[in-house]
């Protein structure tokens, strides 16, 4: 695809159905289509806004200094790839089984598996970092203050599995609002923040501004710092892919997905960039923790009553939010793997809601391990958990790319035909990103400590996969053959 050809295909794809596809996925069986184009608007936005922002940019920030902001938007670029070659796939054949379904298709059942296993590494042990951010914020208010965090996670997991189980209906409305109350947070902080730099109003005694950057520099503690924070920085744009999932649950994709998609890279700018460029101008970078919201560490330092108290609520919300959607995600990767074979069976079924609740409550399982971290090492829970979630989302990413590169393969010899939505400059766009995933693993291990730590687990991880489709291949095959038969 020419360069001068994106926006035209953009215009074209929004309104050009979906090309037909000859594979079928029995995964997409059963779901109803209960959510509108405001539902997936903001669960797109909801995925590029999450606990990743809220809560980790303050450590990154005081690790990394201003240039953060440099690592979100290369991270931001890439992501931006990730959901686009994701699109370009939804528009091909929607399905709720996502990257799974098309691993299935363009790589066999060996293929799918892997993708599907890694994305739930993801979604499993983010959902212990999104139980301990909440737990965190939680303790912000006095009358938490005593509680144990585990008590505190515990709450958190069982209230958004409860919610969860309802209906897609219930999910769509539920992050709907969860995304408004981020989107108007933010801005609300963006509005804020630049009425401070543009009078020059003192926070905590300090005088916001370009000084402030320019009186450390952009690199304060050097490149190696901004380097080894991008894994980091990778985790908070961990939900981006979400709206593919949805994508099965949703009338006229073709129409709405387009949309969706492309909004995400001013986001990215806006949001993510936007917020850390002015954390790093109101306050210096050593002001801010790991321990603390930067957003909240700037209303505490302001000093205006009550405003501490309102964006950690936000916060809260958006670790909620997070924890919401990997619980639907998963729940529906699980079950369109449990009905290939390669999942446990109860994963596989559904409640009257038309909700896949096997794989919800396998997720919300190992939640409740997280709540046993909480416990046994509350300080360090979020951090541990983080760098296994970005393993898992680096596979997944990886596994969206490379189902992406053999999806332009096929249609080079006529065996598929790419809808007009696409992946601008395929396959070199895929290619670069597979190269940039690997280089954040390398900078995992190059960084040591827990990253380090956890690099070294891949190749366990690899080993239980390997060991996972022995145990399985059998029934899997079993019913590949029964489909045929069907």
């Amino acid at each position: 695809m020419s360069d001068g050809s994106i926006k035209a295909a953009d215009q074209l794809g929004a309104g050009t159905p979906a090309t037909t596809s000859p594979h079928v996925d029995a995964g997409d069986a059963g779901y109803s289509k209960d959510l509108k184009s405001r539902h997936i608007n903001m669960i797109a936005i909801g995925g590029a806004i999450g606990t990743g922002l809220f809560l980790g940019a303050g450590g990154r920030l005081a690790d990394a200094g201003p240039s953060l902001a440099i690592a979100y938007a290369v991270c931001g670029v890439f992501a931006f790839f990730v959901v686009r070659a994701l699109g370009e796939l939804i528009l091909y054949r929607p399905s709720s089984g996502a990257f799974v379904s098309y691993a299935r298709e363009f790589m066999g059942e060996k293929g799918a598996f892997a993708a599907g296993w890694l994305y739930f590494l993801n979604w499993s042990t983010t959902a212990i970092a999104d139980i301990t951010a909440a737990a965190t914020y939680a303790h912000f208010w006095g009358m938490f203050s005593d509680i144990p965090q585990w008590v505190l996670a515990l709450i958190a997991l069982a209230v958004v599995l409860t919610a969860n189980l309802i209906s897609v209906k219930y999910f769509g409305e539920m992050e709907f609002w969860f995304a408004i109350i981020k989107v108007a947070a933010l801005v609300a902080f963006m509005l804020v923040g630049i009425f401070l730099v543009v009078t020059q109003h003192p926070v905590d005694g300090h005088t916001p501004g370009l000084s402030t950057v320019s009186d450390t520099g952009v690199f304060p503690v050097g490149t190696l710092p901004m380097l080894l924070v991008i894994q980091g920085v990778v985790f908070a744009y961990a939900s981006v892919e979400l709206c593919g999932v949805a994508a099965g649950e949703t009338e006229n994709p073709e129409k709405i997905m387009p949309r969706a998609i492309n909004s995400i890279m001013w986001r990215v700018g806006l949001f993510y960039v936007g917020s850390v460029v002015l954390l790093a101008m109101l306050l210096p970078y050593t002001a801010y923790s790991g321990d603390q919201s930067p957003f909240v560490t700037v209303m505490d330092k302001l000093g205006v009553p009550g405003a501490a108290g309102v964006m950690n609520l936000v916060v809260l919300t958006a670790a909620l939010s997070s924890l919401n959607s990997g619980l639907y995600s998963t729940g529906r990767i699980l079950r369109s793997m449990a009905l290939s074979g390669s999942a446990p069976r109860f994963t596989g079924l559904m409640n009257k809601g038309q909700v896949p609740y096997g794989g919800i409550l396998l997720t919300a399982g190992f939640g409740v391990l997280g709540v046993g971290l909480n416990y046994v090492v509350p300080g360090q829970a979020f951090e541990i958990v983080l760098n296994f979630a970005s393993i898992g989302i680096l596979g997944t990413w990886g596994m969206i790319m490379l189902c992406s590169l053999a999806f332009w393969y096929r249609s080079q010899d006529g065996r598929t035909t790419r809808p007009a939505y696409r992946l601008p400059w395929a396959p070199y766009t895929q290619i670069v990103t597979l190269l940039f995933l690997v280089g954040v693993v390398f900078l995992m291990w190059w960084g040591g400590g827990v990253g380090r730590t956890t690099v070294t687990l891949v190749p366990l991880i690899a080993a239980a996969l390997v060991g996972g489709w022995f145990l399985v291949r059998g029934r899997v095959r079993e019913m590949a053959r029964a489909g045929q038969d069907a």
